[in-house]
């Protein structure tokens, strides 16, 4: 059973965190104790909602305006080979705050309305483990979320959180007249719902400036999927890119596998929602980074922006993620996400590494740079690894690889190869990165390749043998804690 902490009231004082470190102060002794002590950083944790790193500025795209979260990379770390260990939202969400692997927390997929997220049968589909809003909640941190939540019970605050307003689903179908969850109850919202989304987390940071704070600001945007994409742009920036010709989204004939989108492919209206979109999270990172200053946090504020999982639009012939195409798949465009680290003194500016990194990192390595490292839960053995020393800039031993899973495909991807296998039966793949980055070439049948292909294996299934919970591993009969869709 998961271990719970009764400090859940964001109005908890000194008193409470030195008393949650096992003190046995009395209150104000506790207090004067806390005050006594070096601050550590407070974190801000961006994450948006389907957005591939080739889509902003600071990775390479002449398209789509974020000269916010380009000042986040001129000013801090930016991750070139950063991914995502899955295609979906909820996955990847469970996986960011647990730092275990869908075959360990058991969300293999996204979750539907209803169901988990309100209503009588919600609950959390992560409730069995120490998150990383629990681990920050038991240190002292004031922990809020602000925006897209997608793991269930979505009406009552979880794993530490005391400030927390939501969404009661997982879709998005519109960012006009949205419904929220506010103060524990489901409205809506009629304005511009990723500027609702920056000016609560703005108001968390004001409310919390004098304490040590975690704000997990969740953005469902820039999504570019479904009834919401069908819509023309209607944020301040629809008019820039009214006119332009969007030259870095792919055109071409729609893969043989995919089976939904196709009406977005090559339709150049799509193209600039999304866009409009991206720079409206962009907006709103600036905003954030503005309050930081205002309030004299700047230099002690840890900001990581960064993406649930990648997004496609066009490469391939696939608008979208892995959910899209029957098979599931697994290219780069759905597993490359953005990871950009800024902590001013502390992440040397302007710099890149190179590391290849997957969101099942990310935990361990947030609370190294909090100076928590020692407080990753086990049982079960979370497979991430703690990357903040890169993060100062430091040299430090790493093996560039990275897993991935959705439903029944699984990969393994290093500096020169990815290998796909689908259980039961296929279809498999082997691509040479090397020789054909653009994952062109399927080579699982080259006997040319058999040794690569039996070491690239043996790695996949050694992985997922340490560290599947039996009970979660889908490739043994285990079972989902989402619909399935394979």
């Amino acid at each position: 059973m998961k271990r719970r902490t009764f400090l859940r009231s964001i109005g908890r004082g000194a008193a409470g965190v030195a008393l949650a470190a096992g003190a046995g102060l009395a209150p104000v002794a506790a207090a004067r104790a806390w005050a006594a002590e070096p601050r550590p950083a407070n974190l801000v944790l961006i994450l948006a909602d389907n957005q591939g790193a080739w889509t902003l500025g600071c990775y390479g795209n002449p398209d789509i305006r974020t000269p916010n979260i380009d000042r986040l990379a001129r000013e801090g770390v930016r991750l070139t080979r950063a991914f995502s260990c899955n295609a979906v939202c909820s996955p990847t969400r469970a996986t960011t705050l647990t730092g275990l692997i869908p075959s360990q927390h058991g969300v293999h997929c996204y979750l539907a309305a209803g169901g988990a997220q309100v209503g009588p049968r919600a609950h959390s589909t992560i409730a069995e483990f120490r998150t990383l809003p629990e681990i920050l909640a038991e240190a002292g941190y004031a922990c809020g979320l602000v925006g897209k939540w997608h793991l269930g019970d979505n009406l009552r605050p979880q794993d530490g959180f005391a400030a927390w307003v939501t969404m009661p689903h997982g879709h998005t179908t519109t960012f006009y007249g949205a419904e929220v969850i506010e103060d524990g109850r489901v409205r809506i919202e009629p304005g511009y719902l990723t500027d609702f989304w920056t000016a609560r987390a703005v108001r968390f940071i004001e409310r919390s400036r004098d304490r040590p704070f975690f704000l997990y600001l969740a953005y469902n945007g820039p999504y570019g999927l479904g009834q919401s994409l069908s819509q023309p742009a209607r944020n301040r920036h629809a008019a820039y890119y009214a006119e332009m010709p969007m030259t870095s989204f792919p055109r071409g004939e729609p893969h043989p596998w995919l089976k939904n989108n196709r009406q977005f492919l090559g339709n150049v209206q799509a193209m600039r929602r999304y866009a409009a979109e991206a720079s409206g999270v962009d907006d709103g990172v600036g905003e954030v980074l503005a309050a930081l200053e205002r309030l004299g946090l700047d230099e002690r504020t840890l900001v990581v922006y960064t993406a649930d999982q990648g997004w496609g639009g066009g490469q391939h012939g696939i608008w979208g993620m892995a959910d899209h195409t029957r098979p599931l798949h697994a290219f780069d465009e759905t597993m490359h996400v953005p990871f950009i680290v800024r902590h001013p003194g502390v992440a040397p500016a302007g710099r890149t590494a190179d590391l290849m990194v997957s969101g099942y990192d990310t935990m361990p390595t947030l609370l190294g740079c909090l100076g928590l490292g020692g407080r990753m839960a086990a049982p079960p053995p979370p497979p991430g690894r703690d990357f903040s020393a890169a993060l100062r800039g430091r040299q430090i031993a790493w093996q560039n690889e990275v897993y991935y899973e959705f439903e029944n495909t699984r990969a393994v991807r290093t500096p020169e190869w990815k290998r796909i296998r689908r259980h039961p039966d296929g279809p498999h793949e082997l691509y040479d990165l090397a020789a054909d980055p653009g994952e062109t070439r399927n080579l699982a049948d080259d006997h040319a390749r058999a040794a690569a292909r039996a070491s690239l294996d043996e790695r996949l299934d050694a992985f997922f043998r340490r560290y599947a919970d039996p009970q979660y591993d889908l490739w043994r009969g285990g079972r989902s804690k989402a619909g399935r869709l394979t």
